[in-house]
């Protein structure tokens, strides 16, 4: 039994919610981290392995990122215990059935995370109205469709390079997670000139040292294949490409693939985290000790949650755009300049700053934790 004390702090969680329907087998976990900015913005994980244990790392995470991103929102987050590939009617009972449990919950907006989608967030806003990232023909902004955590990526790939020893032309990178994070990551990259050698999904990867086509990627992807399927490329293990060699290797797929155990093996000169919490705090150590500069999670993968949350406000997908490339490049900058002046982690220097915006949002409320106070009358 998972000690939940033993993950509060200061900041929260506010709430941890246990959504179980034993007739349809549904088994889900909301924990809402922090609402002091507003109401949280995070997203529904499935998954057929996740825990609360996750669940609360992760909606920390997202309390940090939208507070980074100057978002008028707190962190929250869903995972829902699943396989994410099953079918689509048993799918949309448990989205359905999920919507509905967590009705009450006013201080949570749902938004796509690993393993929904869109399509997802549609059935939700059939349920219920507090949901983002919707698809084009219900006045959403699809942020998975149209690459916006991808977008945002590579513009802070272009400014930690400004701290590097190389450009982006011609710079070998490596991928693992080619889902809706990672092929738009790579997307945008190989378009400012970049070569993407290695790729990985949950069923295989490919190495090509020459390159890899993206768009024969994409294809078989759409196929419903896995990128191992890649025919001029030598077939590898998912994990293996943890050990080609590259310039800037991008994690997009789940939590600490990256950890104590392996991180000796990565032969890299840029980490940029396009996956929630994908790395442990010691691997991030580790390679900062080794001179491999990593840029933490929630500053570099915050290009999704801004195109929700200016969607849910209102906005259009060009402002949308426009706003996820200025605050992350200006946040990315921060981030670096703080992190070479203390000597520090930029995890340590990404986490100052979040937390003191938090705290500073936390010091106008009555009861900080919560969004709204309590009625006496």
């Amino acid at each position: 039994m998972e000690d939940l004390f033993s993950f509060t702090d200061e900041l929260g969680p506010a709430k941890i919610v246990h959504a179980c329907e034993p007739s349809i087998g549904l088994q889900a976990v909301l924990v809402v981290d922090n609402v002091a900015k507003g109401p949280a913005i995070g997203g529904v994980r499935m998954a057929a392995d996740v825990t609360t244990e996750e669940c609360i790392r992760l909606a920390r995470a997202m309390t940090f990122k939208n507070a980074a991103a100057g978002l008028p929102h707190g962190g929250g987050k869903v995972v829902l215990r699943g396989d994410p590939k099953m079918a689509k009617d048993r799918k949309e009972q448990l989205i359905r059935a999920l919507a509905q449990l967590l009705r009450g919950e006013q201080e949570y907006i749902f938004a796509p995370d690993m393993g929904t989608n869109e399509e997802c967030m549609a059935w939700v806003r059939d349920e219920i109205s507090r949901v983002v990232a919707l698809p084009r023909e219900i006045g959403g902004i699809p942020l998975d469709e149209i690459g916006a955590t991808g977008w945002g990526l590579s513009h802070v790939v272009d400014v930690a390079l400004q701290h590097c020893d190389f450009e982006l032309g011609d710079a070998r990178i490596v991928v693992q997670g080619f889902g809706a994070v990672g092929k738009h990551a790579a997307r945008f990259l190989l378009a400012k000139g970049a070569k993407l050698v290695a790729v990985a999904d949950s069923r295989g990867a490919t190495y090509n040292p020459a390159g890899l086509d993206i768009n024969a990627l994409l294809e078989l992807k759409a196929q419903g294949k896995s990128v191992g399927d890649y025919a001029d490329g030598t077939r590898l293990e998912s994990d293996a490409v943890i050990d080609v060699e590259c310039d800037i290797w991008i994690p997009a797929a789940r939590p600490d693939v990256v950890n104590e155990d392996n991180v000796h093996r990565l032969k890299t000169r840029l980490v940029v985290e396009g996956a929630n919490i994908p790395f442990t705090l010691g691997a991030e150590e580790y390679l900062h000790e080794r001179g491999v500069l990593c840029i933490p999670d929630f500053i570099a993968n915050a290009g999704g949650v801004i195109c929700a949350a200016m969607e849910y406000h209102g906005a259009t997908q060009v402002a949308a755009m426009q706003t996820i490339e200025e605050k992350l490049r200006r946040n990315t900058e921060q981030v670096m300049e703080t992190s070479k002046s203390k000597l520090i982690l930029p995890r340590q220097a990404a986490i100052e700053m979040a937390e003191q915006r938090v705290r500073r949002a936390m010091s106008f409320r009555r009861f900080s934790l919560f969004s709204t106070a309590p009625d006496y009358t």
